[in-house]
Order: structure tokens, then sequence, then C-alpha cells
């Protein structure tokens, strides 16, 4: 198995023979979002690879972070039947569009890219995905709209590890892996056989091919490590391994799925030096 970090991570770095990868993600995720322990903090809490996507049902031989090839309309941008339309910008906002006082207030003044993730509702696995980048003047220019999926039972703002939600909050984006090679990203990506996954989701859709690249929220994780780093900070029982990762076609066990495609194309929007951050959740959480 071929174990490649394009830059240093100071807890992943040797190699795992392709079956013991499988088995990692087998104990350790119990769907994206998993048992592991970390606690996040918000703008800059997360969960690891191993330990994180949570957001699937997997069966053999895999049970853990829902992780899941491309949906069926991946490589479109599509999942589902949502359609991936251009965002309007007449002029950029001074504000974060959909965020309330309460929600804008946890977003940290250096942040310059920010991901919105809205929830269809609070007990709804379906959500819309927004880049946010702001520019000179303050305002804030949005990119796509993309579809994507969260957990299975929406989102809370008590997340514990198995209870098939999504944290509400604002985290910190700093680290990238995947099976498949670094696309480009600045972020520091750590590619690994390790982001293997096989078995089904709750839809009984195939999870191969979930972690071909996926982004870690830093929730209840270590930041500066790899995805696959199992620090759980808040303890295991608050759950872990909250990943952005490629939609499988279903609901997810605590992490956000989005197509193929399109997480390729954040993997080479994102940029550290702009601080990006996600905040997500469902709409009426986020107007807070």
């Amino acid at each position: 198995m071929r174990h490649v970090v394009r830059r240093r991570f100071s807890s992943v770095g040797s190699r795992v023979p392709a079956p013991a990868a499988v088995l990692v993600l087998a104990l350790a995720l119990t769907g994206c979002g998993g048992p592991g322990t970390g606690t996040g903090t918000a703008a800059g809490g997360g969960t690891s690879a191993a330990a994180g996507a949570q957001d699937v049902r997997a069966v053999a031989p895999a049970t853990g972070h829902a992780g899941s090839g491309p949906s069926p309309a991946g490589e479109t941008g599509e999942i589902g039947t949502a359609t991936s339309t251009p965002a309007p910008s007449p002029s950029a906002p001074a504000e974060l569009p959909g965020l309330g006082p309460r929600t804008l207030a946890e977003v940290p003044d250096n942040a310059r890219q920010v991901l919105v993730v809205t929830g269809k509702g609070k007990d709804s696995p379906q959500s819309q995905v927004v880049l946010y980048e702001r520019t000179d003047d303050s305002g804030w220019t949005a990119g796509r709209t993309w579809a994507a999926h969260n957990a299975l039972e929406g989102w809370t703002d008590d997340h514990y590890a198995g209870d098939l939600h999504s944290p509400i909050g604002v985290f910190t984006l700093g680290d990238a892996g995947g099976l498949l090679a670094d696309p480009g990203t600045k972020l520091p990506y750590d590619q690994s056989g390790s982001f293997t996954i096989g078995g089904t989701g709750f839809e009984g859709e195939p999870l191969a091919g979930s972690f071909d690249y996926v982004v870690a929220i830093d929730y209840n994780r270590r930041p500066g490590t790899s995805p696959l780093d199992w620090t759980r900070p808040l303890g295991a029982n608050r759950g872990g391994g909250i990943w952005l990762h490629v939609d499988h076609g279903g609901p997810t066990h605590g992490c956000v799925s989005l197509a193929k495609q399109h997480m390729k194309e954040l993997l080479l929007a994102l940029d550290p030096a702009l601080h990006p951050v996600v905040v997500m959740g469902d709409r009426t959480s986020l107007e807070r």
C-alpha cells in the first residue's frame, strides 16, 4: 500500500497494510462523526478519519464513517434530485446570508473563507452547501450551491457518539486526505490506503469511494493532524471523525457528504492562508 503525506503530520506516518486499513475503519468508524473521543471546539474542533467517518452505517468490511463512492450523479455534482445552481451575487453582502447574530459571533474575525452547510430541517438528512469568500471591501462573494447529505436524524447542538446527528456549530478546516492522490489542495493532505471503506449505507447504497477525498471538520479532534488521527479531546463518548467527504447517495452518521467533483473543487479552493471554517446546522438553528 502506498502511503504519501504531502506535508508532515504529527500523528500519522507509518505504512499500514491494506487489510489493516479496512480493519481500522471498521473498528473506529461507527459513522461519520463516530465514536472517537476528541473535543473539537467551535471554529476549531474536529475528529480524525479513523475515528471519524461517522456518517454511514457500513456493513462489512467496515462499520463507520458513512463513506461511499460518489452518488449516482456524483461527477455532475448532483445528489438525488437536487441540482447545482449558480449563486446570485449582484453585490457582495457585508454579512454572511442566512446566519443570525449568535452564529455570526462564532465566526472568527480572520476567517476569509466560510463554508456554510444549511440543513433542510432539524430532522432532515439533506443540506445545501455554499463556499463564501470575503473580498477586500469586506463583502462576501458566494460560490455555487451544492446539494449534500448530513446525518440520518438531522442536527444537534449536543452531539454524542452514535446519535446519528450532525453537530451544529462553527468549526475550523485545516487538514485533508483521501484514498486518491492529492488533487492540488493547499491544505496538508494525507494520501493513504487507510481511507478504504466498503459495505453499504442506510439505504443500501455502496460506501466504496466515500473517502476518496476528505476534509476533517475540527469537531472533537486535534487540528494539525491527519484526518486519520484518533485523538478525541472531549472524550470518545462525544463522537468524532466528522468529515466532509464524497457522497454515497444516502444519509451519513454525522458527516457532510458532497458529490465527488464538488469535493475536488472544494479541496482546490480551500486555502489555509484564508483561515477557512465551516458553519453547519439546520436553517432555523443557523438563523439564531
